[in-house]
């Protein structure tokens, strides 16, 4: 690792994958609006002449020019309807494509014996009805995208015979890889030599292992990749109290691993209101989108308030689209390897964004870096004690959770680098309070701490009261000249989920995102202050930067917020809202923002 390197291996492939589909020399490649009709949408405009009619003027009112057939979803549309509807909107300038939700129906497929409700794929019904239905339609369309449900959880007997003494996401991934060749690439390939065939993985990525997604063999196996951002309402039980941060750090995440193959995302309406729709606009954008699924046709049908939101905000998410081809989001690497396991960690960095931390997450060692995030997923990395000790020599600022602490296999160098008294057990604690800067401040659902911490050189920055007791919560030390933080905090792990019946998403809502400003500062400085700026702002404001000289910052709060911004670009005079227009005159490096509730600014020098 050089800290003098220049393009991290992170950043190389990602701006390998920008350079492939933009062509460097060119403008950038326009942001496309496609609509996903499901199988039921697709029947009815077959069958509804009234409905086929109306279709293309709801579709170009959101600006979409594309859209995806879906021909299965528990049953299959015959080809004559697929045809129909295809022709129709063809003739009306749409490009259509095709969809697939291997979902089970009656007589097709075998359903899992879990609680989702998947397909049970080491039934061989199961593998032959799906080839069939996809070498039924593959000769209509030339593109053809495999839905969120190519995965399983089934724990029936024939499944667990097939495992034998492998971990359960063992088995599942080598048997779905198997299954995408057998039932879905042979079938479709043979059928229709010619098309290209997308894999879209869900949004959530800390779970992909456990139910049969690799991201590693399926990109390198499909001839696309798209990417759920669909987020939502985040203070909802429905789906899962999902932070919009989230969006980006699974789309960014996988086009570390897929590279120029990452070609779109994927929201859609579920428990949104008009700025949670938008809101996943602009994080699929941030990461790099050049093509937008909007899920689903029914909800265009039906209308929804983010549509008119949406086509306020398109011609800015264009704008923002070019410049991020251009100038990819930077900022402090956070360490995910694939198929690794988050321990007390889950869905962990969408809480760090959300903390105004401009986290980047990356499935590779990120040489070059000045910050790295290291949760308990980097743990699984096998060469993790060679990459901090070769860290810590070229003085990388490292931030650790107490799972990695805890996790990776170093531990004695580990607590001798993060200055604690080892060995760190991990065992949860709740905190309802926080003193900081003369200030008591209560959380409503609870700071979770991972461990009751012993400082040996390490200093407390943050401190939180459990049960009359100070633990600490955020700690630096200072080792061999570089600087080693440990966050003291967990989000989920596997016992929340079985607590509450939660499969996929987050279970419950965190004391985290209530922290006052301070102690968000002071976290925050820690992350950035090394990169050369900081910002003062509350929880749930996001800071993305675009190079060195221009930032996005969203304010996902209900209140209108002030921002302070440091950094050296301020100093160049005048600085502009790319959204609205607005000048901004610094004052030497700072930069006083306001930010009205449920908003944004793209700040740049003029």
């Amino acid at each position: 690792m050089s800290r003098h390197s220049t393009v991290p291996i992170a950043i190389a492939t990602f701006a390998l994958f920008l350079a492939t589909t933009t062509h460097a020399q060119d403008a950038p490649t326009p942001l496309r609006w496609c609509a996903y009709l499901t199988n039921g949408s697709v029947q009815k405009l077959a069958s509804d002449p009234a409905a086929l009619e109306k279709a293309p003027e709801r579709l170009k009112a959101l600006g979409i020019s594309k859209v995806y057939l879906e021909f299965f979803r528990q049953t299959p549309v015959s080809n004559d309807d697929l045809k129909k509807v295809s022709d129709a909107l063809g003739q009306q300038g749409f490009e259509t494509a095709a969809g697939i939700a291997t979902l089970p129906g009656e007589n097709y497929g075998v359903r899992e014996d879990a609680k989702l409700g998947w397909f049970n794929w080491q039934a061989q019904k199961t593998r032959d009805d799906v080839a069939t239905v996809m070498s039924t339609a593959a000769p209509l369309f030339s593109e053809i995208i495999v839905d969120d449900f190519f995965c399983t959880g089934d724990m029936s007997a024939e499944s667990v015979a097939a495992k034998g003494e492998l971990p359960w996401g063992d088995y599942r991934r080598a048997l779905m890889v198997q299954a995408a060749q057998q039932s879905v690439i042979v079938p479709a390939k043979t059928a229709n030599p010619t098309a290209t065939l997308i894999m879209k993985f869900p949004q959530w990525y800390d779970r992909f292992h456990e139910f049969g997604y690799d991201v590693p063999a399926e990109s390198a196996m499909f001839d696309r990749i798209w990417v759920g951002t669909e987020t939502r309402g985040p203070g909802t039980v429905r789906f899962g109290f999902t932070q919009p941060y989230q969006g980006f750090v699974n789309l960014r995440w996988i086009s570390s691993i897929a590279g120029p193959k990452t070609a779109g995302a994927w929201f859609d309406h579920g428990d949104c209101d008009a700025n949670d729709f938008i809101d996943q606009a602009y994080q699929s954008v941030l990461a790099g989108a050049r093509e937008i699924m909007i899920f689903a046709y029914s909800d265009i049908e039906e209308g929804h308030p983010g549509h008119e939101l949406l086509k306020q905000e398109q011609d800015n998410l264009a704008k923002l689209s070019a410049v991020v081809q251009e100038n990819p989001v930077l900022g402090v690497y956070g360490y995910k390897p694939a198929n690794t396991d988050a321990g007390p960690d889950l869905f962990i960095m969408d809480y760090i964004g959300m903390l105004g931390v401009p986290l980047v997450p990356t499935a590779f060692p990120p040489a070059g870096a000045r910050v790295v995030f290291l949760p308990t997923q980097a743990a699984g990395d096998p060469a993790i004690a060679t990459f901090i000790r070769n860290a810590i020599a070229q003085k990388v600022t490292l931030v650790m959770t107490t799972g990695f602490l805890a996790t990776a296999p170093m531990r004695d160098d580990l607590v001798r680098y993060a200055g604690v008294r080892g060995p760190i057990k991990l065992d949860p604690l709740r905190a309802m309070s926080m003193r900081i800067k003369g200030a008591d401040h209560a959380f409503v659902h609870g700071l979770d701490l991972a461990a009751n911490l012993a400082l040996d050189s390490a200093k407390p920055l943050l401190m939180a009261d459990v049960g009359g007791k100070k633990v600490p919560f955020f700690t630096v030390n200072e080792t061999d000249g570089a600087k080693v933080y440990v966050l003291n905090t967990r989000t989920f792990s596997q016992a929340d989920y079985d607590a509450v019946g939660e499969v996929l998403l987050p279970p419950r809502q965190l004391g985290l995102m209530e922290l006052p400003e301070a102690a968000v500062n002071t976290i925050r400085e820690a992350f950035t202050l090394p990169l050369g700026y900081k910002m003062e702002a509350p929880v749930r404001v996001t800071l993305q930067p675009l190079g060195p000289s221009q930032f996005v910052i969203q304010n996902y709060t209900s209140a209108n917020c002030a921002v302070r911004l440091s950094a050296s670009f301020a100093a160049k005079g005048k600085i502009r809202d790319q959204f609205s227009g607005r000048t901004y005159t610094p004052q030497g490096r700072q930069i006083d923002i306001p930010i009205p509730s449920r908003s944004r600014v793209w700040l740049a020098a003029q």
